[in-house]
């Protein structure tokens, strides 16, 4: 890949290793369907964040995922939820592949599962997505409480990473979740909102994990900033209908462009699609020279990961770059 090498500054890199400056970024799976309010919305800096508006931030989202507020801890980002439950569970952990890299990495003991295996019963923590990233595979409910029941009877918990659920909420199990039921879910802000540096994710889980993640985190969790594009955000149902709609619609727009050129998307998240051809890294480097950054991976050349372009013209860019050899 011309000396490319995958890392958090890719798109810096791509620029230095390639030149260019219109750039396309398709390498994340971040909605190009930015919420607009955060221009509009005043943030006193001065001030630290106020408990009230946190409550209010809670309230706003556990509305939208369909949860008591009790069941619900605001933190700086999903991630930061993965990391603190490996220290509040304290077992040893399974981790169905293929996942992100934090997934292995937050488990002291454990090891990874492949899609075909049943839910282990032992009392382990067992850490999904649902979406799933890179593939965007999606796992029924139905599947993930009979596991989720499996586990329980073992003394296991069912973590699941919804950070990409936002954009197909008939996915998430947030309905399950409750007193008494060994089920914890992660969810994220910036993913569906187009708002990734807002750092704001969610744990929902029963009372005492919730409890337990709130002391970790102390009394300010996230920024006054965070609390306030979030709160506004979550209560923006309009806003939410109509960019689900557009998210499906731009991506089947993105299938039938790979389609034209003999690709085949997977996944059934609209934010992103995996494609799967004989050398992933050779198409990377094509795109590339012609200022399109996708997703490559070095476990599987096979793999490329494509995110939505954010309008016609990307997409157009896009179906031209795809066609030049």
């Amino acid at each position: 890949m011309s000396g490319f090498t995958w890392h958090g500054g890719r798109l810096a890199e791509a620029r230095a290793t390639y030149g260019g400056t219109d750039w396309i970024d398709l390498s994340t799976g971040i909605s190009p369907l930015t919420w607009p309010g955060a221009d509009h919305i005043p943030v006193d800096w001065r001030a630290l964040p106020d408990p009230q508006d946190l409550a209010a931030l809670e309230a706003a989202a556990a509305a939208h995922f369909g949860v008591d507020p009790a069941h619900l801890c605001t933190m700086p980002g999903s991630e930061t939820g993965l990391r603190l439950l490996s220290r509040i569970l304290d077992m040893p952990g399974r981790w169905l592949t293929p996942s992100y890299r934090t997934h292995a990495e937050i488990f002291a003991q454990g090891r990874a599962m492949t899609p075909g295996e049943d839910a282990p019963q032992q009392a382990v923590a067992l850490l999904l997505a649902n979406p799933n990233n890179p593939d965007g595979r999606i796992l029924p409910p139905a599947r993930l409480i009979e596991w989720l029941e499996r586990l329980e009877r073992a003394g296991g918990w069912l973590i699941v990473d919804e950070a990409y659920a936002d954009a197909m909420p008939s996915c998430s199990m947030a309905g399950e979740v409750g007193e008494g039921r060994r089920l914890i879910l992660l969810r994220s802000f910036g993913k569906f909102f187009g708002l990734a540096g807002v750092r704001l994710g969610f744990l929902i889980g029963p009372q005492e994990i919730v409890a337990k993640a709130r002391r970790m985190l102390g009394e300010w969790p996230v920024s006054t900033a965070a609390i306030a594009f979030g709160r506004a955000a979550y209560e923006d149902h309009a806003w939410i209908e109509e960019t689900i709609a557009a998210l499906t619609k731009h991506a089947a727009e993105l299938d039938a462009v790979l389609a034209r050129h003999g690709l085949t998307a997977r996944g059934e998240c609209p934010l992103f699609r995996l494609i799967e051809l004989e050398d992933g890294p050779a198409l990377f480097d094509r795109l590339a020279r012609r200022a399109i950054l996708t997703r490559p991976f070095e476990e599987n050349r096979r793999w490329l990961r494509l995110g939505l372009p954010g309008d016609t013209a990307a997409l157009a860019r896009l179906d031209r770059a795809l066609a030049d050899d």
